[in-house]
């Protein structure tokens, strides 16, 4: 099978004329498309997976282009990782090969639930994380039968999507209703994310929330506060026309781009009624601030600086974003006794009072007609022209790019 492999001598490429420096750095990542060996049945509670389609994730994209490579070497989550690599964690794949307790029949369609916690590690009793449903928190993501890794991907034990066939064990298959199209279902994974922010901390009853960033977290976010919180008004911070055209679609009530930052400051304070006060340089800060929650999306230092000044006593910015370390003035996130939240992926979840995995509330949103982001998938490309997709999301405001996927099925056609 084909796969596209991290940490490997490169094939030798030219970058084309007029792509961003960014997307240049392709050109000097350790990736290369390989003839691999088919993935074996892990146990007989796994299956191997015929990989349909693929999402790339903003992880995936930052490893890849190699982002602040220098300014991240101290990243403690470099101690959950193993090389080399098979990167693509949001997958739609057929059941290709099932061991006897795998619980579903060849040829069953699923949802990756990405997660190599205690169950697929062969560990029992399971950790209290996992017991919980937690699974993005498992105490023993370097233990058992697999070497280090918190998901598909990045477990040079288990390959993900960006090869034609990967290893899942049961617990990280979610079936997909028929109903649900391959184009619908591989982006169960960010909005999974997002549902896991916005659930573990909500807006208050009719209470306004900031999404900083505008691309697949932030458009989820969007989509998923105005579905399960209608009341709430909702501001996008947006950096690119295809997002903010996106975020309107979604149902924003406000975006606004994130440069320049004071006048950013201005904009979202006056949406939010907030009253600035002027220090004796930087930014100003809103005091009393009105905004409830701010679900950063980006995570640098100049995005929560931006949230801190902005909420409102008691206020909640919550991470899903990650970027490298760096200052930022961070006074108001103890003068204004903010809480700020990580929100780390997604597991057994709880909406409406209904307590089952996130994908599954995605699905369940979809077929009620509640919940429908499938517009974000703007562009999807053939596991050869690998370069092609990374170009084409790395220089997003050219391209128009919001979800870019690999697609492994036969006989179809590219966005």
């Amino acid at each position: 099978m084909k796969g596209l492999v991290f940490l490997t001598d490169p094939d030798p490429w030219e970058p084309p004329a007029g792509i961003g420096e960014r997307t240049a750095r392709l050109a000097a990542a350790p990736v290369a498309l390989k003839d691999l060996p088919r993935p074996a049945l892990l146990g007989p509670d796994w299956a191997v997976l015929g990989t349909r389609m693929c999402g790339i994730c903003g992880s995936d994209a930052k490893q890849m282009f190699m982002d602040d490579a220098e300014e991240s070497a101290d990243n403690a989550m470099t101690a959950f990782i193993t090389f080399p690599q098979v990167l693509g964690h949001e997958v739609v794949a057929e059941v290709a090969e099932a061991g006897p307790r795998f619980g579903l029949a060849e040829g069953a369609r699923v949802v990756l639930n990405p997660w190599l916690s205690c169950a697929p590690r062969g560990i029992e009793p399971v950790c209290p994380a996992c017991e919980a449903g937690d699974y993005s928190l498992c105490w023993h993501f370097h233990d058992g039968r697999l070497s280090a890794g918190i998901h598909t991907g990045n477990s040079s034990d288990v390959g993900g999507g960006f090869a034609e066939m990967l290893p899942a064990h049961r617990l990280m298959a979610v079936p997909v209703p028929d109903e649900i199209t391959d184009e619908v279902a591989v982006l169960a994974d960010p909005v999974s994310v997002s549902l896991h922010a916005v659930t573990r901390t909500p807006p208050p009853p009719g209470g306004r929330a900031v999404v900083y960033g505008a691309g697949a977290l932030g458009a989820t976010t969007t989509a998923l506060l105005k579905a399960l919180h209608p009341d709430v008004a909702v501001a996008v911070v947006a950096a690119h026309d295809g997002q903010a055209a996106l975020a309107h679609q979604f149902g924003a009530d406000l975006v606004v781009r994130p440069e320049p930052r004071a006048t950013l400051v201005e904009q979202l304070a006056d949406w939010s009624g907030a009253t600035l006060r002027t220090p004796w340089q930087g930014l100003p800060v809103a005091h009393p601030g009105h905004v409830d929650v701010v679900y950063d999306t980006v995570g640098s230092p100049a995005t929560i600086e931006v949230g801190v000044r902005l909420l409102a006593s008691r206020g909640s910015l919550v991470v899903t974003g990650v970027a490298a370390p760096g200052r930022f003035e961070w006074t108001p996130l103890y003068f204004k006794e903010i809480r700020l939240v990580g929100s780390n992926a997604f597991g057994i979840e709880t909406v409406g009072g209904r307590r089952q995995h996130a994908i599954s509330h995605y699905f369940d949103l979809v077929l009620g007609g509640r919940l429908d982001v499938s517009a974000m998938l703007t562009h999807t490309f053939r596991l050869p022209q690998w370069r092609e997709a990374f170009v084409t999301l790395g220089d997003q405001d050219r391209t128009g790019a919001v979800k870019v996927a690999f697609d492994h099925r036969p006989d179809t056609g590219s966005i």
